[in-house]
């Protein structure tokens, strides 16, 4: 029976950055996934000369340069500044708020102009709590920014996201909204961001380069059939680094997660330019996606847009998740984040096992902090 010091279960950022260490240090590892490719949710499918971004939007970003220059080590990344843009009822802001969307909003010319017109919408907001600490996401969103912002950029947004009311969502969901008294369209405030230099594929490509790989391998299932998860598969296994759902890896004896999911209308249209912008929310209730992403735009530039001559869109729905779908937002309420304690507890005492990552964490992750993770753990 052969055998690994590594069995690493989940092919996307977090397993791939933890094998490419592992190798480095001279560790033999085998990668499985149970879809059909690696890369997890940054996978990439080429359509029409165009990496689209099969399971939604994926923007680099960071100002820890540790993981920028690590990242860039692997592959090049180009200059795609994230400058997203709203539509409501057919007229369109600039995000995040900012001097343009004020302007948009109200016509106000100065930062001045801006503020006085945000604390006016706030404190009409404030006075109605009479002292009391806001209840629910709507009388957050209104202590922070006022109705207008509120009514026209947060609030069907926020439903479609979520499912439900805001007066039904709690208040720390949005704690903090930014607000830049600036002419400044870029979403990030971090010192890096770009995309890999033809699509996220290729820094998977080179983070396993190497890396014993195996696709449409499930690990609980072959789990299932062996009798010892450190000897599955004919070979035999050290540790286990585990990216999965964590409540999943226990069988679900405590219940389970819940999450919420994202699912994708993807159209090829035969012109080379839809929209003009990456990213377009769409923030009006009454339309049911939430956005709409031109995946060109995140690395054809200039000419190159019109040098490609159709485009690729995709419409973003986000929805309960339901068994047989992928997971993707955790559902931080006081229902799931004990039961994730729990579990917590649970994965401490298993010693030869590694948990790490969106799933197995039960913690949302942009891309940068994930692999920062996996930089920081001994190998």
């Amino acid at each position: 029976m052969e055998k690994y010091d590594y069995l690493i279960v989940g092919a996307g950022l977090f397993g791939a950055t933890f094998a490419y260490r592992a190798k480095q240090a001279g560790k033999k590892c085998m990668v499985i996934d149970r879809r059909a490719h690696l890369g997890g949710n940054v996978y990439c499918e080429e359509v029409e000369g165009i990496h689209v971004h099969k399971y939604g939007a994926h923007i680099f970003h960071t100002s820890d340069k540790k993981v920028w220059d690590f990242v860039n080590s692997v592959v090049e990344f180009n200059r795609y500044t994230n400058s997203p843009v709203a539509n409501y009822k057919g007229k369109l802001y600039n995000l995040p708020f900012n001097m343009n969307t004020f302007y948009q909003m109200w016509g106000v010319l100065t930062p001045d102009e801006a503020k006085a017109k945000i604390e006016e919408q706030k404190s009409e907001a404030v006075a109605k709590l009479n002292g009391r600490e806001p209840a629910n996401l709507e009388e957050q969103a209104l202590t922070l920014v006022g109705k207008d912002i509120y009514e026209r950029l947060i609030k069907g947004y926020t439903e479609k996201q979520w499912g439900r009311s805001c007066t039904e969502l709690p208040a720390f969901i949005i704690r903090r909204l930014p607000v830049r008294l600036v002419f400044d369209n870029n979403y990030f405030n971090d010192k890096y961001q770009g995309i890999p230099v033809g699509g996220y594929n290729k820094l998977i490509e080179g983070l396993l380069e190497g890396v014993e790989t195996r696709v449409n391998v499930d690990f609980i299932e072959e789990r299932k059939k062996s009798n010892s998860q450190f000897s599955i598969l004919n070979c035999q296994f050290d540790k286990i680094v585990y990216s999965g759902p964590i409540d999943e890896y226990f069988d679900y004896r405590l219940g389970k997660l819940n999450w919420r999911t994202v699912s994708f209308e993807t159209e090829v249209m035969d012109k080379p330019n839809f929209q003009g912008n990456a990213v377009v929310n769409y923030t009006e209730r009454e339309v049911p996606y939430t956005r709409i992403i031109e995946h060109k735009h995140f690395e054809m530039f200039g000419q190159a847009v019109y040098d490609t001559p159709k485009t690729v869109i995709s419409k973003e729905y986000s929805t309960e998740y339901k068994e047989g779908m992928e997971p993707y937002y955790p559902v931080n309420d006081d229902r799931n984040n004990a039961l994730a304690d729990a579990y917590r507890g649970l994965a401490e005492k298993e010693e030869r096992v590694i948990f790490g990552g969106r799933l197995a964490e039960y913690k949302y992750y942009d891309m940068a902090p994930i692999i920062a993770r996996a930089l920081e753990l001994r190998v």
